[in-house]
């Protein structure tokens, strides 16, 4: 049995090893791609290792309160969290992660830690302005999450189940089977969030470039800002293989995990490109609006 176990942890690991390294590679390659949509050169694909480098080599030697040093941990916790109870590629024994340990609820709970956790960080770091960034982040947070709770439920009455393996398992077989195929609305609900949690454009009112200095590359510096760019791509790894496998049928090997997380991520890029960013009451007028009502109508035909 304790073998078992350890075997098991080092699957995880290994399974954690890749989707930081996708995510970085993600995140570099949409930086460039955005670069070219501009007209610039734009950075090279590797530069988030280099930035991970060089933060981790500095030492901070300004001194806050103590939850300002347990928020980044707190947002790395959050992502390691969700990642460890998805299963990353169905079937997999390397790739299955804990995901029999844990359910739909849990992975929910570990986005919501991870949030909150910089939101106290935040509030210790001595910038004047960060009130407002933590304003700003718990309020379109809540709003988001509106139209993503009621399409998580659509999924839970659909497939009667909150176990995610479940889910996917329930989606074999092709296309048809998918929850973008079955239910739409409940897809639409949960992408629209999706850019809201990812807080590109129109949704990045939280750093809000060009408006305010404020956020963890002004708050946090050294080995804190490096553990947030970590988990930055840990997270985003992590969001985008649950909805692969909530949404569009999972992955039952790694190209086909690249292949659908690739295109799933690439919406924030398209979108982000082509609209300017919200205000803050804007964000949550528009998420209480419209998605919210696709939200509802996604539950009322999965009941029905």
């Amino acid at each position: 049995m304790e073998t078992g176990i350890l075997t098991r942890i080092g699957y995880a690991l290994v399974s954690l090893f890749v989707i930081t390294n996708y995510g970085l590679l993600l995140i570099g390659s949409m930086a460039r791609i955005s670069a070219k949509v501009q007209g610039r050169v734009g950075q090279p694909v590797w530069q988030p290792y280099i930035d991970i480098v060089k933060s981790t080599a500095k030492r901070n030697s300004i001194g806050h309160g103590i939850m300002f040093y347990l928020g980044p941990v707190f947002r790395l916790a959050g992502g390691v969290g969700t990642y460890m109870f998805i299963p990353a590629v169905y079937g997999s024994v390397l790739f299955r992660n804990f995901s029999d340990s844990g359910d739909l609820l849990l992975v929910m709970y570990f986005i919501f830690f991870g949030q909150l956790g910089m939101a106290l960080g935040a509030s210790e770091g001595g910038h004047p302005y960060s009130a407002i960034g933590v304003s700003r982040g718990l309020s379109q947070m809540t709003a988001f999450e509106v139209p993503f709770a009621l399409s998580v439920i659509a999924v839970a009455i659909q497939y009667r189940t909150l176990d995610i393996t479940a889910i996917v398992a329930a989606q074999q077989g092709g296309f048809w089977n998918w929850t973008v195929a079955t239910n739409p609305l409940a897809v639409v609900a949960a992408l629209i969030a999706f850019l809201g949690m990812s807080m590109h454009n129109p949704f990045s009112i939280v750093i809000a470039p060009q408006e305010i200095p404020i956020g963890p590359p002004t708050e946090y510096q050294s080995n804190l800002l490096g553990m947030l760019q970590t988990n930055r791509a840990i997270f985003n790894g992590a969001k985008l293989v649950l909805y692969m496998n909530l949404y569009f049928g999972g992955a039952t090997d790694i190209v086909t995990m690249v292949v659908k997380t690739f295109l799933i991520y690439f919406i924030n890029v398209f979108v982000g490109q082509a609209f300017p960013r919200f205000r803050v009451d804007q964000s949550i007028r528009f998420f209480l609006g419209v998605p919210t009502l696709i939200g509802i109508a996604s539950v009322i035909i999965a009941a029905i």
